[in-house]
């Protein structure tokens, strides 16, 4: 057997070798993800399952946050709350993006235009947005109930009610992204041959029975992607009511307003966490609020899926 020469190669480099410097280059992005976002997270599920006040000693208290979440009445009260105003929301804002969307595809003018007057409220500040909209809804002093007073209607006590909370909130909700989608909705309809169009006019097809027969159908996809990104954002709402209400109340802040009607689960979970310092409750909180999130995008998946395979 013949030695092997010193500057001879023994074999081919491993592959993790090889790529060294895709992977430093690539480097940055992972360590910060695991510091800012993956360990948080891995830390909540062993935070769920301790007592802390963010400054003493841990105390293990094994299911005893997720016995006291599920007897909680406060909980299921912002449960309910951002249930309603997510359907309150994403309904009309979803159906109001896909008009908006085929009135856009429709013109042949000023495209561009109406594509950034769509974009332009989904990247505007969600905080400057809060603010404004609480202006034109305040009871005594808002826009909307200064017209009803020039009509010689009645004022709406917009801020106080149950249900028109949830209605202001939604409505907030709704004008940021609607345009998101239709723009989302828009690049469905570009991507559909006008070929099919062409072929159901000749056919005698009027606008709404092409609309529902061709435009829908080959849209479901999308559909499905923009129910389940709307079905996340909008279970996840929290900066909507934390800036209308979130300071209403001195001595219980973040509490969601007059009779806790615009307390959404994250709002609960930022007032349990940090404004009566119970990091524990707040983290099981969070963790139970992920699974109902979870069931509920497996359910909207599940029923477009379905809908897609009926003949």
């Amino acid at each position: 057997m013949r030695p092997v020469p010193a500057g001879a190669r023994r074999g081919p480099r491993p592959r993790a070798a090889r790529y060294w410097p895709q992977y430093l280059a690539i480097s940055p992005y992972y360590l910060i993800f695991s510091v800012f976002m993956l360990f948080p997270v891995i830390f909540t599920v062993y935070l769920a399952f301790q007592r802390w006040d963010g400054v003493g000693d841990m105390q293990f208290v094994g299911f005893q946050q997720f016995r006291f979440l599920w007897d909680d009445p406060v909980f299921w009260l912002s449960v309910r709350n951002t249930l309603v105003i997510w359907v309150l929301s994403t309904v009309p804002m979803l159906c109001l993006a896909l008009v908006l969307a085929v009135l856009v595809n429709s013109t042949k003018r000023l495209t561009a235009f109406y594509r950034v007057a769509l974009f332009i409220p989904s990247i505007t500040s969600l905080v400057a947005i809060a603010i404004f909209f609480g202006a034109i809804f305040s009871n005594n002093f808002g826009l909307i109930n200064a017209i009803l007073r020039a009509l010689h209607l009645s004022a709406v006590p917009w801020m106080s009610n149950e249900w028109t909370i949830k209605l202001v909130i939604a409505a907030l909700m709704t004008w940021q992204w609607t345009g998101y989608n239709a723009i989302i909705y828009l690049a469905g309809l570009q991507a559909i041959p006008s070929e099919l169009h062409e072929a159901a006019r000749m056919d005698g097809a009027g606008p709404v029975r092409i609309f529902f027969s061709i435009t829908i159908p080959l849209l479901r996809p999308i559909i499905l992607f923009t129910v389940v990104i709307s079905t996340v954002t909008g279970l996840q709402s929290f900066t909507e009511p934390q800036v209308l209400f979130g300071s209403e109340a001195a001595t219980n802040p973040n509490s969601g307003g007059p009779g806790q009607a615009g307390l959404t689960t994250l709002l609960y979970f930022y007032h349990q966490a940090f404004d009566n310092n119970d990091f524990g409750y707040g983290a099981a909180i969070v963790w139970a609020f992920f699974l109902l999130i979870l069931l509920i995008v497996v359910i909207n998946w599940r029923l477009v899926q379905r809908k897609e395979r009926r003949p």
